[in-house]
């Protein structure tokens, strides 16, 4: 066992009472660490302490040259794959991280980590400060750079300076940017999916509609929820119910749920307690993530998003992309209307100008933007073919 592996080991289980909010999920897997220094935020703030939460796959080599590292998206987690018998419920990634698989853990060490702002084990709205109170809305707006910060800081803790690739979809994209362009030195390549270079007027737009639906549920009590038995579910349900509609295409819900209503043929059209399939689908995912999911945490990372802008601090995207080093995947779902591919296309593009190594795949599919979390099979090749020739040095 050596040095990383050892501090992986004395990792202590997760402690009860370290965050307010009721669903988080303690699983048998999860790994975490509190840093040794506060984090120095985008916005010129220190803030900690900062206790990040991280599953990890395979082993890493003596020489530590095989890390991975999968940034997730705006609800996903650190629990990327399954375990085995140890922690056998799927991941969001499933069909990708494992043995044999794109990011094959009997080749490389792979690490994913709750995003800071998160609440699935990392210090976010839910966590408890310094005061003893949940931070709610007193926790400070943070940016897709300042989550990247605390993945620095946790591979640091781990010993390891330099990672084979970063790989994500949708805001871990965002995140798999900002690696390559704030430390490159440390990135051996990129596969950044579904995912642009800077957040759109439209996006943007989404978002707030959500949050403004969190906001104003009576039971949000300016964040401030946690000691009462009713939060902002309500509130959460319809900020996911629009987000569902972005993550989707026309013509997959057309094909999923046409004009059908619950009820059938016979059913009364002119009672509004009719619902067509589509509308019990949004409800129902909806109630799902609430749930599973705290709403000061959708408020704060879907800002994040909002945000997100690879050029910022470095005067203009191009600027900031001059300081790539590694070779770059864009990938983009031809049928996405939340990160359209045009912006996937002007990434790539942009990369190009200023020399850098870029390549950009599309998927023709009808799944949307959800096609980074459905269409596993026939992303595979192209992902596998690129992950090969990195693991290769080719």
């Amino acid at each position: 066992m050596n040095r990383t592996e050892r501090k992986l080991a004395a990792v202590p289980d997760w402690t009860p009472g370290e965050t307010a909010f009721k669903y988080f999920k303690a699983r048998p897997m999860l790994k975490r660490v509190r840093l040794a220094r506060p984090v120095r935020l985008e916005s010129g703030r220190e803030f900690g302490p900062v206790t990040v939460a991280y599953e990890t796959y395979g082993r890493l080599s003596p020489a530590k040259d095989n890390v991975i590292l999968i940034p997730h998206a705006l609800t996903g987690d650190s629990h990327c794959a399954s375990h085995g018998p140890d922690d056998p419920e799927e991941g969001w990634w499933e069909p990708l991280v494992g043995p044999g698989r794109v990011f094959d853990t009997e080749r490389f060490f792979i690490i994913c980590s709750n995003v800071l702002g998160g609440c699935q084990g990392t210090t976010g709205p839910a966590s408890y400060s310094p005061s003893g109170k949940p931070y709610g809305m007193r926790f400070p707006v943070i940016t897709i750079r300042d989550m990247v910060r605390v993945q620095r800081m946790l591979l640091e803790h781990l010993g390891i300076d330099r990672v084979l690739l970063v790989a994500g979809g949708s805001m871990g994209g965002m995140q798999t940017l900002q690696w390559a362009v704030d430390y490159p030195e440390m990135v051996g390549a990129a596969i950044a999916i579904a995912t642009p270079a800077r957040a759109s007027a439209q996006s943007i737009a989404y978002n707030e509609v959500g949050r403004q639906a969190i906001m104003l549920d009576p039971y949000w009590r300016g964040g401030d929820y946690y000691r009462y038995s009713e939060g902002p579910e309500a509130g959460l349900g319809v900020a996911r119910m629009i987000g569902m509609i972005t993550y989707q295409s026309d013509a997959s819900m057309a094909r999923k749920f046409g004009r059908r209503l619950m009820e059938g043929p016979r059913a009364d059209i002119y009672d509004l307690a009719t619902q067509f399939e589509v509308e019990s689908y949004l409800h129902y995912q909806g109630r799902k993530l609430a749930k599973r999911f705290d709403a000061n945490t959708y408020i704060y990372l879907t800002r994040a998003l909002d945000l997100f802008d690879l050029g910022a601090g470095y005067g203009s995207l191009e600027a900031a992309l001059e300081r790539v080093q590694c070779p770059v995947m864009v990938y983009g779902m031809s049928s996405d209307i939340l990160y359209p591919t045009y912006q996937q296309r002007e990434l790539v593009d942009a990369l190009t100008r200023v020399g850098k190594r870029a390549e950009y795949v599309e998927l023709e599919t009808d799944y949307g933007h959800d096609g980074f979390l459905i269409e596993f099979h026939r992303m595979e090749p192209d992902l596998r073919a690129f992950v090969d020739r990195v693991a290769e040095g080719r």
